[in-house]
């Protein structure tokens, strides 16, 4: 099929189906044209994905795009946002109409779940790879940046680490683990699921927050810089994965991304009232540590490890990393 074609097929008869209140003109023009809803402002963000650095090449197209579009929604929800739109930019070798049919599925089963209506982009030909840039809604400062901690907050993250880096790990036949194991480690590499029922509570106690993306040592890490200030979490409070702990790899908890969690500070006159909330809503958080006035420190048993830049060999994913 001809580009054109591909679109229509594939991409703008559904986009029409799933018009959003926002959206005054989509798919079909030069551009389209969205309605922002008073007293609210737009946020806004972009990734790429490419084959054989973000996803393994033989990663089914279903979740190719289902993980593109959710590492974008998560994004927003770091910044307490609601997500609205996105436009997509896709490059791929050939016209292939298995891959899209599968690639289109996985994009609005994702699109569906998340609240996030398509309103454009572009395809092209050339090496695979997924550009998604993704908007939602805040009300007038009413965000969240990375930018906000404060010495004395508490240090929260929204659920396990390292099962994705486990995944990971079994596809690249690095390790074995059992069935059911494998099952819930390769999910979680391959569709991470944006933790967008922690808006509410991210608006109204969060002082900064960030999602793991890069892993958490280079995350949080993120987080100190923005802010200027320290941190000591404790290795005994991280949730990690079960398969971490049972072959001896809980670095992955520290350093192996795509977990998509999001992790975020609070204020300790805001803490009773956050469990508060959380429970009620039903949401398990786990406090890891402290904002402190400077350092970067982690607890284990009765060792302290070093984790600035420079210090320790425990970092978070940098793409031009020597």
């Amino acid at each position: 099929m001809r580009e054109f074609s591909l679109i229509e097929k594939y991409f703008s008869s559904q986009t029409r189906q799933r018009k959003n209140n926002h959206t005054a003109l989509g798919i079909g023009d030069d551009a389209a044209i969205i309605n922002v809803p008073a007293d609210q402002q737009l946020v806004v963000t972009m990734d790429t994905l490419i084959a054989n650095v973000h996803f393994p090449a033989e990663t089914s197209p279903h979740d190719i795009a289902y993980k593109s579009l959710a590492v974008n929604v998560s994004d927003l929800v770091a910044m307490a946002a609601t997500p609205a739109y996105f436009l997509l930019s896709l490059s791929m070798p050939a016209a292939d109409e298995s891959f899209m049919k599968a690639f289109s599925a996985g994009l609005f089963e994702a699109a569906d779940k998340f609240n996030i209506a398509l309103v454009g982009g572009d395809t092209c030909k050339g090496p695979l790879s997924i550009s998604i840039q993704a908007s939602g809604f805040v009300t007038e400062n009413n965000y969240v940046t990375r930018s906000g901690a404060s010495i004395g907050d508490k240090i929260f993250v929204s659920g396990q680490l390292g099962a994705a880096a486990l995944g990971l790990a079994i596809i690249q036949q690095k390790i074995n683990l059992t069935d059911a194991q494998t099952t819930h480690c390769v999910n979680a590499l391959n569709r991470p699921e944006p933790r967008v029922d922690l808006i509410d509570l991210l608006k109204k106690f969060a002082s900064s927050a960030i999602d793991l993306s890069d892993g958490l040592v280079g995350d949080l890490g993120h987080i100190l810089t923005s802010s200027d200030v320290g941190a000591v979490i404790d290795r005994n409070k991280i949730p990690a994965c079960l398969g971490l702990q049972v072959h001896g790899l809980f670095e992955y908890a520290l350093t192996g991304g795509d977990d998509y969690q999001i992790l975020f500070t609070v204020a300790d006159d805001d803490l009773t009232n956050l469990i508060i909330a959380a429970g009620q809503l039903g949401l398990e958080l786990f406090e890891i540590g402290e904002i402190v006035d400077q350092g970067y420190v982690l607890l284990d048993q009765d060792k302290s490890i070093d984790l600035a830049i420079g210090y320790s060999t425990l970092r978070g994913f940098d793409h031009f990393d020597a």
